[in-house]
């Protein structure tokens, strides 16, 4: 690798970091905590590429990207942030940032980035869609929380395919928030300001119907939502519809919480429907694949609902631990509305463990969430790994898949044993058949917490 890096991060740490990584790599470094030296650097000329945190002492990173553009429109930028959510991402595309990363960020992965930046020329800019102002005020009711890789990936993927042609199927469990990113994929696109139409199968009846629906929605943005639960009239429908669209036709979205690759081979989903559908796929993942987003989610929601009046609650720590340990079938809806029974049932300011748990109807975790009775475990396994794969678009995933994917696999295993044999170590090794001393290893490695008590079985 090779080339001048310009790195703008207030954190002293990051500075000496990426300074010694690039500088390994036989890059020339420039480190500063401020703007103004970054800007003026890139005024002079200096720098193949730009790596610059978002919040800094004199300024935002995000709103200097349209200056740098400006000065120097082939230099490219990877933005670095710890304010992972969606519109940051969201508004790092739109102000034509190379790259985004969420904070922690991978070492070896920021560097696959960097090289990519250097070794080719950074494309033309297209016109500017918004401002930073106006984008971040649309996202404030936005609940696509989440600092978790998968919602980073997932972030990225959505800023990516935002301004696109291509039709795009967002899949996910009931819940998950499937609705919600069409939704972005709509107000923060070149669309944004032509009609929105989510097509319900009444829509879809009449021999006119589809017709009607293209008169409304122009050349704005037309939802399908939940398609693998219409029939094949509706279905022959629609792809007669798709099939006639010309140059100035509505962007194509749809959404499907079934496993419409399974209905295809059933014959239930028509293939020609599928493929057409099919240009981009955003799996959504539930919130039991992300529970470290959780805490971060109720927060949100506690908040929003005292800015609607109510009165302000927090969570005890002991009733966030009982909302993590909960299965969530009906996923972020699920949490949201629980949290608003929480608001409106209590009258301290803690929310107790007790209240969590009675609002949940069960301790600590109520019923389990079952596979389905045609899936075992190596079929659920390759299922989840395939949609983190795909979370990550055209990109492999960070280094290290198999040592992530074995920690979350012993994790839940190693403390659903424990719980089955009452903490008691001698007995869960056993039923592992794992060395005692093995596990006590495991436990102390992956932080588990271990409660001896007395299992009635």
């Amino acid at each position: 690798m090779d080339g001048t890096v310009l790195v703008a991060d207030d954190d002293r740490t990051i500075r000496t970091v990426l300074t010694q990584a690039l500088t390994r790599a036989g890059c020339r470094v420039h480190a500063t905590s401020s703007l103004v030296t970054l800007k003026r650097w890139v005024e002079e000329g200096r720098g193949d590429l730009v790596i610059s945190d978002v919040v800094m002492p004199d300024g935002n990173g995000l709103d200097a990207l349209p200056e740098i553009a400006h000065m120097r429109p082939d230099l490219p930028v990877i933005v670095i942030s710890a304010q992972n959510t969606i519109m940051t991402a969201i508004q790092a595309a739109e102000k034509e940032a190379f790259d985004y990363l969420p904070k922690p960020f991978d070492l070896p992965d920021l560097m696959k980035r960097a090289a990519r930046a250097l070794e080719q020329k950074r494309r033309m800019p297209p016109p500017k869609r918004t401002d930073g102002a106006e984008a971040e005020g649309r996202g404030d009711d936005l609940p696509l929380v989440g600092r978790t890789p998968a919602m980073q990936a997932l972030y990225r993927l959505v800023a990516r395919v935002m301004n696109t042609e291509l039709p795009v199927l967002i899949t996910g469990e009931s819940g998950t928030g499937k609705s919600l990113i069409a939704r972005a994929l709509h107000d923060f696109s070149d669309r944004r300001a032509l009609p929105f139409v989510v097509a319900t199968p009444d829509d879809l009846v009449p021999m006119e119907g589809p017709a009607k629906l293209l008169a409304k929605v122009g050349q704005g943005t037309l939802l399908f939502d939940e398609i693998g639960d219409l029939d094949a009239d509706a279905q022959a429908r629609i792809t007669r519809m798709l099939d006639s669209l010309t140059d100035h036709a509505p962007r194509i979205l749809a959404t499907s919480q079934g496993d419409l690759a399974r209905r295809l081979k059933s014959g239930a989903f028509r293939q020609d429907l599928y493929y057409r559908l099919g240009g981009v796929t955003i799996p959504v993942p539930s919130l039991r694949e992300r529970i470290e987003d959780i805490p971060a989610l109720a927060e949100h929601f506690l908040a929003r609902a005292e800015r609607e009046g109510m009165t302000p609650r927090r969570l005890a720590p002991a009733a966030a631990d009982v909302l993590r340990a909960y299965p969530w079938p009906g996923n972020v809806r699920q949490l949201e509305n629980t949290i608003q029974r929480l608001m409106v049932t209590g009258a301290e300011a803690e929310i107790s463990r007790a209240e969590v748990e009675a609002t949940l109807g069960a301790p600590t975790g109520g019923p389990m969430v079952t596979l389905d009775e045609a899936e075992n475990l190596s079929v659920s396994v390759a299922r989840h790994l395939k949609r983190y794969f795909d979370l990550h678009g055209g990109s492999l995933p960070p280094p290290g898949v198999y040592q992530r994917v074995l920690r979350e696999i012993e994790v839940p295993l190693i403390e659903i044993a424990l719980d089955a044999t009452g903490g008691n170590q001698a007995r869960c090794a056993d039923l592992l058949g794992i060395n005692r001393n093995t596990l006590r290893k495991k436990i102390t490695e992956l932080g588990i917490e271990v409660t001896r008590r007395r299992k009635l079985m």
